[in-house]
């Protein structure tokens, strides 16, 4: 996917409208300097600053100004954790690429220790199913109720995502140790992480009160992520839907219109993916062409 990305810039001559390696730190909204670009008619403008990191590693400060800014940073810069002792032990993970990695060198496979995977959400399906794609033996573990409407797989149509209704299904049907017809996945839900052991051990505590010791030979917590919008003045909280509470692409994303996807906060501003509470990738492009749309006709109607 990102040769095929880079193969259409390439290919397109788009080139020029790409920086790479380079890293926002803030992003301000004001008049135009005078003299400046957009200062003809004194209107507003977005000024984003940063570096761009060079060859030799030196970092090359740079500073633009924009009439618009879209942002599509997504939300998995920064790993939600579950808060417990043993959390930074080197076999805990929060990220799915750990287990490609191990995959990689022979660290897990079909006969190793099984993986522990930690979440319900769609990301930890991904894991999942990269694991089964391997016959890497998992155990699954999650707090909520396999049949709690909560669960993202019961928002999800079938007919649009059988892969993760599949795990679903999985969660479903193998909860405990008897017998199934998916042997080497087994699901634990309503269980609650106490903590982790240098053993690679996961202490687990089961619905009835009961702990469980687990030998695993890697763990991924994917129980969700944050957006860094640091560069933002404080943190994007502001554009928000509800600006009082912390920004969350599930459950208060970026306050966007649906049509448009600029924020409903900050004229000229946008954002898609994630940011915006698009969590499936098949509805990313719909945001971006609206963006897209928007900003077209915006240029359109601006005087020559």
């Amino acid at each position: 996917m990102a040769h095929y990305y880079r193969d259409y810039v390439s290919r397109k001559g788009l080139s020029h409208n790409f920086v790479s390696g380079a890293v926002v730190t803030a992003v301000e909204w004001g008049p135009p300097a005078p003299g400046g670009s957009g200062a003809q008619d004194g209107s507003p403008l977005f000024r984003v600053s940063g570096f761009l990191t060079a060859k030799d590693r030196r970092r090359q400060p740079f500073s633009l100004r924009a009439r618009n800014v879209v942002l599509a940073t997504g939300t998995s810069d920064s790993p939600a954790r579950l808060g417990v002792p043993g959390e930074a032990l080197p076999f805990v993970h929060h990220d799915l690429a750990a287990l490609e990695a191990a995959v990689r060198v022979g660290a897990v496979g079909p006969d190793s220790d099984p993986v522990l995977i930690i979440g319900a959400g769609l990301s930890a399906a991904d894991a999942v199913l990269l694991a089964r794609h391997y016959s890497v033996p998992v155990l699954h573990a999650f707090r909520r109720p396999v049949d709690d409407p909560a669960l993202v797989f019961n928002q999800l149509p079938k007919m649009l995502y059988p892969e993760y209704h599949k795990v679903h299904q999985m969660m479903r049907e193998q909860a405990g140790p008897s017998p199934s017809p998916y042997a080497g996945y087994r699901s634990l839900p309503e269980h609650r992480v106490l903590l982790f052991k240098a053993q690679r051990q996961a202490v687990l505590r089961d619905p009835r009160g009961g702990q469980a010791v687990l030998g695993v030979s890697l763990v991924l917590v994917l129980i969700g992520s944050h957006p860094d919008l640091s560069f933002l003045p404080g943190a994007g909280a502001a554009l928000a839907v509800e600006p009082a509470q912390p920004l969350s692409a599930r459950r208060n994303p970026v306050d966007v219109d649906p049509f448009t996807y600029q924020s409903a906060r900050q004229e000229g501003l946008y954002a898609v993916g994630p940011l915006a509470g698009d969590n499936f990738v098949r509805f990313v492009q719909g945001g971006a062409l609206a963006a897209a749309s928007s900003l077209q006709k915006k240029e359109a109607g601006r005087p020559p």
